[in-house]
């Protein structure tokens, strides 16, 4: 945004004409009008106009230099606000994104968050499948009841039917006291089922009667418990070759997968990368204390031709550790 000093009283062209055309032109240039003919009507008529401001000849040097730098500091104020502006634009609940693709996952999220229907979200590991679950929570009319997880995968199976039905005090040898399981706790919430691939056999029966009928009884207990929980889950495998292999109740995956949406990998969304470098770069500053001020084209343009097998959780750590070990401003290719 360029600041315009402009005379009123020119040579072949006045300055309110001149005004108007670079007004047309350029609409952000800030102009400050200059006259030694000033008059009221005259001003009024270019501050209307769009002039920034209207000095009477002879202006003092310091008069000039404190408009110039009131308007200056006011242009980067605004740049500032514009780009904050554009980074909200690129930013739903976190997850970081202008491409098509992107932008088509966020008008689904915002389209379906107040459905009580079950959602399933399915992509390679690393592209942000919780994110979104938290997204579709705490964007529904559910975002003052808890957003509950249980990672399918990362528990004995054993535990996951205490974890996620809870137990009475007494009902196997270590339950010492009643424990309410993740659907009492997700009571009014969301539920998220990560890696529900991993959900043991067994269970996938008694899941389903769950979703269909809203209701459970925890173990060593015969008093049905009723509840309103909204399911998300999440799945890197591919359940329909689960469902074929006998892995996967083929009812289940239909009651799950409702409202399906799929994450793309990183390297079909190469022009989100400059975005997600520049947010984990802020990241990990703020974290780290750092003072990192961008990365250098090279670098950038390293990071665009990699395939990511690890998708953006890889690209994460990589700018985490780069902002942590670098010890210039810029990020570099070493």
């Amino acid at each position: 945004h360029d600041i315009v000093l402009l005379d009123l009283k020119m040579k072949g062209i006045d300055g309110i004409e001149t005004l108007q055309q670079l007004k047309k032109k350029s609409p952000d240039t800030y102009i400050l009008m200059m006259t030694a003919y000033g008059t009221v009507e005259t001003a009024v008529k270019a501050m209307k106009l769009g002039a920034a401001d209207f000095l009477l000849k002879p202006i003092s040097p310091d008069t000039l230099e404190y408009k110039l730098s009131h308007i200056s500091q006011f242009i980067k104020l605004r740049t500032e606000n514009e780009q904050m502006r554009q980074d909200l634009s690129n930013s739903f609940h976190n997850i970081i994104g202008k491409s098509k693709i992107m932008k088509n996952v966020f008008e689904l999220i915002s389209s379906v968050a107040d459905a009580r229907s079950t959602v399933l979200i399915t992509g390679p590991s690393g592209t942000g499948k919780e994110m979104v679950a938290r997204a579709i929570h705490y964007l529904s009319n559910r975002q003052a009841g808890s957003f509950i997880k249980l990672n399918c995968a990362a528990l004995p199976e054993n535990l996951v039917e205490a974890e996620l039905f809870g137990y009475e005090k007494g009902a196997f040898t270590d339950a010492k006291k009643m424990t309410r399981g993740r659907f009492e706790l997700a009571d009014g919430g969301t539920l998220l089922l990560d890696e529900i691939s991993e959900m043991p056999s067994n269970l996938q029966a008694k899941l389903l009667r769950v979703i269909q009928e809203r209701e459970f009884e925890r173990i060593g207990s015969s008093e049905t418990i009723a509840v309103d929980v909204r399911l998300v889950a999440t799945s890197n495998r591919n359940l329909k070759e689960y469902i074929a292999q006998g892995k996967f109740r083929e009812d289940l995956y239909f009651r799950l997968n409702v409202i399906p949406i799929v994450l793309p990998p990183l390297n079909e969304r190469l022009e989100d990368i400059p975005l997600l470098v520049n947010h984990f770069i802020e990241k990990y500053n703020k974290e780290n204390k750092k003072a990192i001020e961008g990365i250098d084209n090279d670098a950038m343009s390293l990071l665009i031709s990699y395939h990511w097998p690890g998708n953006v959780r890889e690209l994460e750590n990589l700018i985490e550790r780069a902002v942590v070990t670098s010890a210039s401003k810029i990020l570099n290719e070493d």
